[in-house]
């Protein structure tokens, strides 16, 4: 297992809340090469890329560590794999990677969700024994659509009308759209705020973040001209392995096998 990167205190932490800010962060050099890539990635042709509903707006982009080295790199990174396999207690593989646009004056908002719910009814994933590492490709403010979440939201399982066992069922554009196929109701989500609070996930680029799949979270509209782009690595503890996937593998990592970290945070 990669070494520990984060003490004792912010494990209680993000047990407690269901995500933190990481003290790490991603260099100017590594961040530069990043997002030159993401941008380049986003001009592929293919169902990975998905845009925004009636539009040629790119709103997300989906499996690059499967076609591109730098992102094979990231996802090996120290400051990334180790803190996941820190908080997850035993070593991870990829089980999602993918980047959220949010174009200035475009980016359509996503409503309140918890990632669980697709992974557990869609891909049949046993446990919320995953994470997501959030790398904060641009400068993130209240105006350009960050994610809200609210704390301690991930300590009373899933929220959606779903069943259990119903993996495979429905169809994955809605699972990457604004028309979500999973979400939380509104007046399950505004009791929730008003007992827990919200926390906008924001910071300069090359922040790192790390959340709960079971938080339940959302963002609003970029009214803003300023773009918002949000990567997301999940990882998945290797005995937490769904043994059924009908999802696209640039949906859903097929390679369960443990990472081992690269030697140092560059790419």
């Amino acid at each position: 297992m990669t070494n520990s990167i984060q003490p004792s205190s912010t494990r209680s932490r993000y047990d407690r809340d269901g995500w933190f800010r990481s003290p790490e962060v991603l260099g100017p050099d590594a961040l530069a090469r990043l997002t030159g890539r993401v941008e380049a990635l986003a001009e592929r042709d293919g169902p990975e890329v998905v845009y925004e509903k009636g539009s040629r707006v790119v709103r997300g982009i989906h499996g690059c560590h499967l076609f591109d080295d730098t992102c094979r790199r990231l996802v090996r990174l120290p400051a990334l794999l180790g803190m996941a396999e820190q908080l997850l207690g035993e070593q991870a593989y990829v089980y999602q990677f993918k980047v959220n646009m949010k174009q200035p004056g475009e980016g359509a908002a996503w409503p309140w969700h918890q990632d669980f719910a697709f992974w557990s009814r869609e891909d049949g994933m046993p446990a919320d024994r995953a994470i997501n590492i959030a790398v904060l490709l641009d400068e993130v403010h209240a105006g350009n659509g960050p994610l809200r979440v609210i704390p301690g939201s991930h300590r009373f399982g899933l929220f959606d009308s779903g069943a259990a066992g119903d993996a495979g069922e429905g169809d994955w554009h809605k699972h990457v759209s604004a028309d979500l196929a999973h979400t939380v109701p509104d007046e399950v989500a505004d009791k929730l705020a008003a007992e827990s609070g919200t926390e906008l996930v924001t910071g300069p680029a090359g922040t790192l973040y790390a959340f709960h799949p079971s938080i339940v979270h959302s963002s609003s509209n970029n009214l803003s001209a300023d773009r918002r782009a949000l990567l997301l690595v999940t990882y998945n503890a290797v005995s937490n392995a769904p043994l059924r996937l009908t999802r696209p593998e640039f949906l859903v990592g097929r390679d369960t096998s443990a990472l081992t970290a690269v030697g140092s945070n560059s790419l």
